[in-house]
């Protein structure tokens, strides 16, 4: 269910605008409360879906490790999982014991994992620097809202920086609110420092 959401092929392209149709397929999920989501972050389709399988259950509590770790990955962490249990069933069907597959997972854990540190295609030095920022920023932006990462990456790197201590290193989410206007558009959205509160005119006079 959630594979396609990286893709209509599955696999899990760079987003630039000469593959305008790589991107993930929306899910329409309704939850025990009927309501409708129409969204294509596996996290959301995993909270919202009511999961009965034992091993289904053990990659969903998987994926939302994931989600409190990292805040993101959840539908590469679901979709690993998925292959891993295919190509062990294969193995299965060939007539080897599952602790022998066992066996290979773990040596290939360690392999993956010795591996890691040298797959690193850019490291942010500077949290306080706006342009290092606003290059990690575009690329997670992307994969959410393809087309309009420039704009809502700059929004929300400035917001980020803002709510950073002076001398600090750690985001704090708690500063940081968004407020919906009725009547505005995407690009009509700005940072502001200071607190937004919306309300009506006290008087009859709306216009200065």
């Amino acid at each position: 269910m959630t594979k396609t959401a990286l893709g209509p092929h599955g696999k899990c392209f760079a987003l630039n605008s000469d593959f305008p149709s790589l991107l993930g397929n929306n899910k329409m999920v309704i939850n025990h409360l009927d309501k409708l989501f129409k969204t294509s972050d596996a996290a959301t389709i995993i909270k919202e879906s009511d999961i009965a399988h034992p091993a289904a259950k053990m990659i969903a509590q998987a994926a939302k490790m994931q989600e409190n770790e990292c805040g993101d990955g959840t539908n590469f962490v679901i979709t690993l999982a998925g292959e891993l249990m295919l190509q062990a069933q294969g193995l299965l069907q060939m007539g080897l014991h599952p602790s022998e597959i066992l066996v290979g997972y773990e040596k290939a854990a360690k392999k993956v994992h010795e591996e890691l540190e040298n797959q690193v295609c850019y490291k942010l030095e500077d949290p306080s620097n706006h342009e290092e920022m606003l290059k990690c920023m575009k690329s997670s932006i992307a994969s959410k809202m393809y087309g309009n990462e420039d704009f809502l990456a700059g929004l929300i790197t400035k917001a980020a920086l803002s709510s950073i201590p002076k001398g600090g290193r750690k985001l704090v989410l708690d500063n940081i609110r968004v407020v919906k206007i009725l009547g505005g558009g995407l690009f009509d959205s700005e940072v502001i420092r200071g607190m937004v509160i919306i309300r009506q005119s006290e008087t009859s006079i709306h216009h200065a």
